[in-house]
């Protein structure tokens, strides 16, 4: 991974994963869209100091953050390099540059809470506490994955973490977590259901249905879109008549928020404030989180020369996420640049270790193959109103 010297010292970034496509394609030539608010209302967004900024997290949290954010980049970093000696098959979705959104977000749960995501998973699998080994035993479809090696990048899962999985269907998780947030709220739960999307997921009709549900019934649900503008190849403006998101929760009475997702601390702090809501009975939250991925769409997509210019990748890294969360710590003598160094020695041997685990874990058994295909409910099978558990 290449590193930049500031003043604050060397703070990890993102490298390239692919190399540049070899014919340009047509970036220049978008046709227009809808009006870009280039600040995307960050002038709405309060002022706050530093001290505010930490919003009372004692230190081992806040440490805990920048440790989770570095496991992140050096977990998907290993899992790019793996992926390029096919190790790794399949599709494989990297989350470089996106870490702030799932772990700033995850952070304002509880253990007890649920998280469902769509395919861009890796992360949010580690963030809910399911170990690297497993994870990446399932990224090389081996029995000791989450999901027994079946499931591969797209598809973990882990009921024992309230992880419930990656959804490869665009859009297909949100009326699936709707769905866990009607049980919350009809068991009586003290629990709230977390459901994240890419922005392409939006235009689709599920999305509009659930929330609409999600409002009427007052569900425990937040609904957090990762926009990163780019719906594969194609810019948001180019697919969407109306550029901001978080205002298509006022079609059904929602509260919406605008999250920084390049800031992990705002992440945390506009889900925090949309937990509580939850928690308190007045319904769902539709998170509109503005991120960027510092690498393709997918491990087959290269990082720039197609539908963004190098340019346009680099400038965005210097809005790096682990750079600012790093730099804001070292201002309030948090953690200082050797403590983050030795930090980031300790998650590249956590993500190699993870990777050895894989390699040395066993191919499924054939016999699993039809294995947890169906559920064992009765053969007639039953009300989900009769009070049964």
């Amino acid at each position: 991974m290449a590193e930049t010297q500031t003043k604050k010292g060397r703070i990890p970034e993102a490298e390239d994963q692919s190399d540049e496509a070899a014919v340009a394609g047509d970036y220049a030539s978008s046709p227009e869209g809808p009006e870009q608010d280039p600040n995307w209302e960050r002038a709405a967004k309060p002022k706050l100091s530093p001290q505010e900024r930490l919003q009372g997290l004692d230190v081992e949290t806040l440490r805990r953050i920048m440790y989770d954010m570095l496991l992140a980049r050096r977990f998907e970093e290993k899992a790019a390099e793996a992926y390029a000696v096919a190790k790794i098959g399949g599709f494989c979705h990297l989350y470089i540059g996106q870490e702030a959104v799932a772990i700033g977000a995850i952070h304002a749960l509880r253990k007890d809470d649920y998280v469902m995501t769509a395919y861009r998973e890796h992360v949010h699998a580690l963030q809910t506490g399911v170990t690297p080994g497993a994870v990446m035993a399932e990224l090389y479809g081996r029995a000791d994955g989450c999901s027994k090696g079946k499931g591969g990048s797209m598809h973990m899962f882990s009921a024992e973490n309230n992880y419930l999985g990656g959804h490869g269907i665009v859009g297909g998780q949100i009326p699936l977590a709707l769905g866990v947030a009607w049980k919350i709220k009809y068991r009586k739960e003290d629990r709230v259901m977390q459901v994240y999307l890419g922005e392409a997921a939006v235009n689709q009709g599920a999305f509009h249905e659930s929330l609409n549900m999600a409002a009427l019934w007052k569900l425990p649900l937040i609904v957090i879109v990762e926009n990163n503008r780019f719906g594969m190849g194609t810019a948001w403006e180019r697919a969407s008549s109306l550029y901001d998101i978080s205002q298509k929760a006022s079609a059904y009475a929602m509260a919406s928020a605008i999250g920084d997702g390049m800031d992990v601390l705002d992440m945390y702090r506009v889900t925090k404030e949309a937990v509580e809501r939850a928690r308190a009975g007045e319904g769902p939250t539709l998170i509109e989180a503005r991120t960027y991925r510092f690498v393709g769409h997918s491990m087959s997509d290269p990082v720039h020369g197609v539908y963004r210019t190098k340019e346009d990748v680099e400038t965005a890294k210097l809005n790096d996420p682990i750079r600012i969360y790093a730099n804001l710590l070292a201002d309030q003598k948090i953690l200082s640049q050797e403590e983050l160094e030795q930090m980031d020695e300790e998650v590249k041997r956590v993500s190699e270790e993870a990777a050895d685990f894989a390699d040395k874990s066993p191919e499924p058994d054939p016999a699993e193959l039809y294995q947890d295909i169906y559920s064992n409910e009765d053969v007639n099978g039953r009300l989900y109103f009769d009070g049964r558990r």
